[in-house]
């Protein structure tokens, strides 16, 4: 498979959130030509220190690799009757061939979340299964992947020719649905899935995302590929130890009227163990979708609540089926 169907894209002249230098201007065009064509994108320069990402890969590691006991603290009422939480937390294996941690902002505390009383804004305690030191690590990442992840967001909003602090209006701390994840594959002794359309083994079905961009990180095993929607081939995407891995999700499929398409992506079957963190950016609960969005006359009243967008996105995916 092709390498090069995938750009690769230094972001370092947005992450002052100038976006009206020449070199932002230039940035925004790459960002809009690969969103429209691909759907998907690699970022260098972003920001976000090799050693946070070194950390955050090492807090995912150990959280895996510790007993199953340990990761069951975590886990949604479905699989662990003693908690509460039923959206976020750990998921086993045995659910759709891969571990994960679903983690929502770690700035939501136990009497905020009962205030609020959202099916998806939970208070998970990580302190049940993971130390101080990994915690912080967590916190770290979290509020940098999401303002990297706004700072895209803002670009779109840029290239619409319109004021970024519309980006405030869908996206609000605590209150969005963004989600940061860990995937971890096992030795998989079976695909999940084979291909209808090539017959590959999969070790992760073929999807879209939901909400506005997923900002991904891939180990060096890779694996993941990306549909043309033209030709329907599928392209790996490379291994860049200084890049992470950005796709375009079905939320911004809508707010742009379709100009920038959701993209189909799945994962190879691999023997070997894998681990990915992808963080899904998206809106805050009670955003209205609405089509006018990227409009000079927006109208923020009216539209399908996120929460409801999310909620039909979501009954596709055997994990969250609780």
């Amino acid at each position: 498979m092709s390498k090069n169907y995938i750009p690769t894209i230094n972001v370092s002249s947005l992450i002052s959130n100038n976006f009206n230098t020449q070199r932002a201007k230039k940035t925004l065009l790459k960002i809009k030509k690969a969103s429209i064509e691909v759907g998907f994108f690699q970022i260098i320069s972003h920001g976000i220190s090799k050693k946070n990402i070194k950390d955050i890969t090492s807090v995912g590691n150990n959280f895996f690799k510790s007993s199953n006991l340990n990761k069951m603290k975590l886990a949604p009422k479905k699989w662990n009757k003693k908690n509460k939480n039923i959206y976020r937390g750990y998921f086993p294996n045995d659910v759709n061939g891969k571990e994960g941690l679903d983690i929502g902002d770690l700035k939501v505390t136990k009497s905020y979340a009962a205030k609020l009383k959202n099916q998806y804004i939970e208070y998970l305690d990580l302190k049940k299964s993971l130390n101080k030191k990994s915690i912080k690590v967590l916190e770290n990442y979290y509020d940098n992947i999401f303002n990297l992840s706004e700072t895209l967001f803002k670009s779109i909003i840029k290239i619409y020719n319109l004021d970024i602090v519309k980006s405030k209006i869908a996206f609000r701390r605590q209150k969005t649905l963004s989600t940061l994840r860990f995937n971890f594959y096992p030795n998989q002794t079976k695909p999940v899935e084979i291909s209808k359309q090539d017959g590959v083994a999969l070790g992760c079905e073929t999807h879209v995302d939901s909400g506005i961009f997923t900002v991904l990180y891939q180990d060096k095993k890779g694996g993941l590929q990306v549909q043309n929607r033209n030709n329907k081939k599928w392209y790996d995407v490379p291994f860049n130890r200084n890049a992470l891995i950005v796709n375009t999700g079905l939320a911004l499929e809508f707010l742009s009227k379709g100009k920038f398409k959701a993209t189909n992506h799945r994962v190879l079957w691999n023997k070997t163990k894998r681990m990915s963190i992808p963080f899904f950016f998206e809106p805050s609960y009670d955003f209205k979708m609405n089509k006018s969005f990227f409009t000079n006359k927006p109208n923020h009243k009216k539209g399908l609540y996120f929460e409801k967008f999310l909620n039909k996105s979501l009954k596709k995916f055997v994990e969250y089926q609780r």
